[in-house]
Formats: structure tokens, C-alpha cells, sequence
């Protein structure tokens, strides 16, 4: 289904057009028009399907064709970290462009008084839209800095993670300062007992909308090396060797490891930068823009980025270290194959982490591919899967990366006739 298929409003298409968007993804697809009829929406997706503009389409699309008050905040969207903040703040502006009407503030700690006080000016004068992690919503609202009492729009993202961070009383209290008719959307990468508690507590009959829930994009090649802990260093070089890095995300499971790796990579000659919860905001923020920019290749990081942060380009992901969980290891490759792109997501198992490899592995109902170790990096471990009846596995796993292939151009050339055709019915 491409957008035009969709009842959104001529300007929020205009903006689409303008950023090459054509075709909806499956999240897009079902939660759009929902939201457009004016029903809650309860979505479970993993990261990067889409669900930033699952929400922010049709809601723009409804303050577009009008209806709602000009001196009040009309839109409340709750982000877990400031990082996600920024950046749903920055995707809407994109897909507000031609909706010079609809105002929209970021509204996150770690900066300062200046900061407060524009965020403050911002929500007294009726941004439509304030994007908000939940601590700085509730120190405005208790400060009196901010009117919910008009809100038509409350959206949730990240919710399970707004969860796992004790945000649940302050999402509560929130909820409480709105009006008692307004819409809430909501959306969670997994549906756990307590995010249904909190969907039964703040939802009116919610549509629900639950798609591929924790499996990685097809579009993923997955692979892993089977190698001895001093050895992953050694291999990261030979990756870099074999192709010269670009938008290389490596994650790791410490900030001290974290730091140690980066500057062991600056060393051997590569262009990378740390990022952890040790940096200010203001460094953080260098950071990401330095990555996002290209002034950076390799971002080395923890977990911190491995939600939310969403960037379209990225080539390869480097798990360092196997994620002591099936839900982060689907989150942190879910960084690359982002809006039908491909991508590689490789990751280093050592003796400690097989047994939470061979839990991933299991999750995900198959075997990933084993890389041979080159020569001259030495021995590695044994690896004995579940899902292989007890094999030794050292397979070199070359699968070929899937693309959706297809006439671009003729699917750009049919876009822009669905567009003429309906401007002129228009007239």
C-alpha cells in the first residue's frame, strides 16, 4: 500500500512526496486510518518498522485539516529518553514541513536554565505538540508550566521501556491531568503483563495492532564468530580490513568496555567515537550528530542506543558482546535493514556468552550462521548448537542479502499520477 491510499491530508502528502516516501510498512498500514477515525490504538513493534510516522502522520494529518484550539497544547507524545525525543522532534519536522501552523517543542532534562525556560515559553504559548520524557513533563506540570487540560492526542512510545526505566507512576499522573475525552495511542516493542495493566488503565477499546513482535527484519544477514575473548578485538580489525568501515554501530555490555574499545580503534586508525551514559547531554548530543553527519564512522556503544535512535543508513552492527537478553539482541541489530534497506549484523560469541547465544538462537527458531575464523587469528572454541542436534559449528554462512528489488522508478512515476489525479479531482 502506498500513502496515497491513505486519507491523509494534501500538505502531510506534499511533505512525503518531498522526502521520497512511497510505500506504507505493515505498522503504517494498520494503525494509520484507526488513528484517523479517532480510535485508541494499542501497537506492539519492534524498532524500526516504522512507528514514528505509524503516529505522527495522522496526527498531523487531523491538526492539518483543523478543528482543534490554536492557544493549547493539542498533542502530548511521552519518549523514555531524550535521545527518542530528539528524535521524533526532528522526523516531525520533517513531515510537518508544509505545515507551517502546526508548532511542536522537545520538552527533555540534562541541559540548562535557558533550555527550561524556552521549553516553558514554548508550552505556555500552545505548541500543538510537546514531545516529552516523562521526569520533565512532570516538573513542569507541577511547577504549573503547562495546561493538559485541552490535549486531544496522548501517545506512548517505547512504552515497554518507559516501563522497565519506573516511569509507570509518572506516565499515571500524567494521564491523570488530561481531559476525560482524548485519544491515546500507544506503542511497545513486547506486551508484558504490565504494559497490558497499563493499556487496561488509560485505553477505551483500543484497536490493536501487533506485528512480527521481536524477530528480526528479513532483510538482517545475521552471522556470528565463534572466538576466544582477546580475539574480538582482533577480528573487528579484520572486518575493517576486508571492508573499509561506514555507519558501523558495535555494542557492548559496559561503559568502561565501551570507552577501552574506542580508543582501541581510534588507535589502529579508524574514525570512532563512544557513547555512554557517562556523557553529558551536551556530549551526547556532539556525538550522535557527528555519526549522523558521517564525520563519524564507528559509534561504539552501550545499550543506550540501542532503542529509539533512528537511523536509516546504517551498514553493520557489531554485537562485541552476546546481550544477556533475546529482546536486546533483536534491538540492537534492529539498528541496520532499516526502511527496506539491507544490512549485517555480526555478532562475537565467547565461552561466557554461548549459552545466551544458544537462547537467541532458540528464540529465533534458527541457527545463525557461523563465520570460519581466519587462520591467522588462531584456534576458537568449540560451539555446540540446540538447534543442530549437537554439531561443532564453524560454517562460514555467506547468505545472499535479500533486497525488494522492483521498478523504483515506475512506482515514483505512478506515486506522482495518484497525486495529479487527485489535485485535479480536487479542483
Amino acid at each position: 500500500m502506498d500513502f496515497y491510499d491513505l486519507d491523509l491530508n494534501d500538505y502531510v502528502l506534499d511533505a512525503l512526496d518531498d522526502m521520497n516516501f512511497i510505500d506504507t510498512t505493515p505498522i503504517q498500514e494498520h494503525a494509520i486510518p484507526p488513528i484517523l477515525e479517532g480510535r485508541d490504538v494499542m501497537g506492539v513493534a519492534q524498532t524500526g518498522t516504522g512507528k514514528t510516522a505509524a503516529y505522527l502522520l495522522p496526527v498531523l494529518s487531523l491538526l492539518a485539516d483543523g478543528g482543534y484550539p490554536k492557544d493549547a497544547i493539542n498533542c502530548v507524545i511521552m519518549s523514555p529518553t531524550r535521545e527518542l525525543a530528539q528524535q521524533i522532534d526532528s522526523a516531525m519536522q520533517g513531515f510537518a514541513y508544509h505545515l507551517p501552523d502546526v508548532s511542536s517543542v522537545a520538552v527533555y532534562g540534562g541541559n540548562d536554565g535557558i533550555r527550561y525556560e524556552q521549553e516553558k515559553r514554548a508550552m505556555q504559548n500552545g505548541a500543538d505538540v510537546v514531545i516529552a520524557t516523562p521526569g520533565r513533563l512532570i516538573s513542569h506540570l507541577s511547577l504549573g508550566n503547562i495546561d493538559l487540560s485541552r490535549v486531544s492526542f496522548f501517545i506512548l512510545d517505547e512504552a515497554d521501556r518507559m516501563l522497565d526505566m519506573g516511569f509507570c507512576d509518572d506516565i499515571l499522573l500524567i494521564a491523570k491531568a488530561l481531559p476525560k475525552e482524548h485519544q491515546t495511542i500507544m506503542f511497545s516493542a513486547t506486551m508484558p503483563g504490565d504494559i497490558l495493566s497499563l493499556a487496561h488503565s488509560i485505553l477505551r477499546n483500543p484497536v490493536e495492532v501487533k506485528l512480527a513482535v521481536s524477530r528480526p527484519a528479513e532483510n538482517i544477514r545475521q552471522s556470528a564468530y565463534i572466538c576466544y575473548e582477546p580475539q574480538k578485538l582482533l577480528v573487528v580489525k579484520h572486518l575493517f580490513e576486508q571492508e573499509a568501515p561506514h555507519r558501523v554501530i558495535i555494542f557492548t555490555d559496559s561503559k568502561k568496555k565501551t570507552k577501552e574499545l574506542a580508543l582501541s580503534i581510534i588507535r589502529a586508525g579508524y574514525n570512532a567515537r563512544a557513547m555512554h551514559s557517562d556523557l553529558s547531554q551536551a556530549e551526547r548530543d556532539e556525538v550522535m550528530f557527528s555519526f549522523r553527519s558521517g564525520k563519524t564512522d564507528i559509534l561504539v556503544a552501550t545499550d543506550i542506543v540501542a532503542r529509539g535512535i533512528d537511523i536509516d543508513d546504517i551498514v553493520l552492527v557489531i554485537n562485541f558482546d552476546v546481550p544477556r537478553d533475546e529482546e536486546d539482541y533483536v534491538h540492537r541489530i534492529g539498528r541496520t535493514a532499516r526502511a527496506g534497506r539491507g544490512g549485517r549484523a555480526v555478532t562475537f560469541v565467547a565461552e561466557k556468552d554461548m549459552h545466551y547465544f544458544r537462547q537467541i538462537e532458540r528464540f529465533l527458531g534458527k541457527e545463525i550462521p557461523k563465520e570460519v575464523m581466519p587462520e591467522e587469528l588462531g584456534e576458537t572454541p568449540n560451539y555446540r548448537s540446540n538447534m543442530s542436534g549437537g554439531k561443532k559449528h564453524h560454517s562460514q554462512g555467506k547468505q545472499a542479502e535479500k533486497g525488494k528489488g522492483g521498478d523504483k522508478s515506475k512506482k515514483r512515476r505512478y506515486y506522482h499520477n495518484k497525486k495529479k489525479q487527485k489535485k485535479e479531482g480536487n479542483k
